[in-house]
């Protein structure tokens, strides 16, 4: 089998700890024992013929498994959309690193910043909500949507001198110099009814330690201090100069909150930020949170994000498999969808393929069953003959009567 399907990565493993998982599954499968035996048996000629020696297993370690790879990672975090491409497939998986248009769903909560820009950084600062509403809010729609500059955060594995960024933070090192912004599109906005609602299930991350602090004020480059802009089109429409947002500083913390929040601990709620972005590749919805945070004059950081869909991989459409419909069912069920997604790509509606093949998979195993449990049937030939040693015709009777007289007579 050879070419990509999606899969759902759920939250809370990393995008190669799960494709990690889904391999080790098919490598002990029988869909794909013979592909990898044939495999190992090429590499094997192959490396006799070039060695006159059998290869170790080591040598036989990148061919002993289904060949994987994934069109771009999702943070731990994150949940949704994980292209992956198989055998030969792998070779197309650059045509989704880049150019590729996604949709997100996100959740997070207004008042407080973070090193990372989700719920697993420190805290960076925090700022009144009492200002907040609806009416400002979904107003950025309009300053965000189209061209956009976006600096990427810190926690994130681009490289600056050939050292992810991420480590420098880790690390407690500066950087070698500033994040340069990069130009990203947000092709569509949309903020949901339940924004600025406090009913729902996330508490709001407080301060640990008084050291966690004094490191968090150390950082020389975080979302909190990232310049925030706003889309060309958007300047551009109202004769703006510069893409650089003039918005105020941020509000801060009023007393009245912060005893507020000190009062109901772990029972306080935020206000909610609760959007989908439809977004081209290398846009940070973490970064996208942030500005948005800033822009209402306050500051947010992420809590939940949801890839819906990537290229023409969508959960809303039901081309997109799920880990369990290959861990809870047969692979004869799950072999003949996969082998059918592989080759029509994303028109196949996986739901419905997974039902019917799984139907047809019941109906054959049912009648197996009652095969191998139905009694063994008489042959005509077996009751024929039984039927004559058994039962006395009239011509029998009639030929036996003579004999029958014959030794009466001799017995008297």
């Amino acid at each position: 089998m050879n070419g990509i399907f999606a899969i759902e990565k759920p939250s809370g493993i990393t995008s190669n700890q799960f494709m990690m998982k889904l391999q080790h599954l098919f490598n002990d499968s029988q869909v794909f024992s013979k592909e990898i035996a044939r495999a190992m048996a090429e590499r094997m000629k192959m490396y006799e013929q070039q060695t006159g020696k059998k290869p170790s297993k080591r040598k036989l370690r990148k061919v002993s498994k289904v060949k994987m790879g994934h069109g771009g990672t999702l943070d731990p975090l994150a949940s949704g959309v994980l292209v992956i491409g198989i055998g030969s497939g792998t070779k197309r998986l650059s045509n989704y690193l880049g150019g590729t248009v996604k949709v997100y769903e996100s959740e997070a909560l207004f008042g407080v910043s973070t090193t990372s820009g989700d719920v697993e950084g420190e805290m960076l600062s925090e700022n009144s909500v009492k200002h907040l509403n609806k009416e400002d809010l979904f107003g950025l729609k309009e300053k965000f949507e189209g061209s956009l500059k976006q600096t990427p955060p810190i926690f994130a594995a681009l490289k600056m001198d050939g050292k992810p960024l991420h480590q420098y933070a880790r690390e407690g090192k500066p950087l070698p110099r500033a994040i340069e912004p990069r130009q990203v599109t947000i092709y569509d906005m949309e903020f949901f009814p339940d924004c600025l609602s406090t009913k729902h299930n996330y508490p709001l991350l407080r301060p640990t330690t008084d050291d966690a602090k004094d490191t968090v004020k150390l950082m020389n480059a975080n979302l909190l201090n990232d310049t925030l802009y706003f889309s060309k089109e958007y300047c551009e429409k109202h004769g703006l100069e510069s893409e650089v947002a003039q918005v105020e500083d941020p509000i801060p913390l009023t007393p009245e909150e912060l005893k507020m929040i000190e009062d109901e601990a772990d029972a306080y709620r935020a206000p909610l930020l609760h959007f989908r972005a439809k977004v081209s590749s290398g846009t940070y919805i973490r970064s996208l949170i942030s500005d948005i945070g800033k822009a209402m004059r306050s500051s947010s950081y992420m809590v939940k994000l949801i890839r819906l869909q990537q290229e023409k991989w969508s959960l809303e459409e039901g081309n997109v498999f799920k880990f369990e419909d290959f861990s809870q069912r047969d692979e004869k069920v799950w072999s003949k969808v996969l082998d059918a997604v592989l080759e029509q790509g994303p028109v196949v509606k996986i739901a419905d393929e997974i039902k019917k093949a799984q139907d047809a998979f019941d109906a054959e195993k049912a009648s197996q069953e009652a095969e191998e449990t139905k009694p063994e049937e008489e042959t005509p030939a077996a009751v024929a003959t039984e039927s004559t040693e058994t039962t006395d015709t009239p011509a029998t009777i009639a030929s036996e009567e003579p004999n029958d007289k014959k030794r009466k007579a001799d017995e008297l």
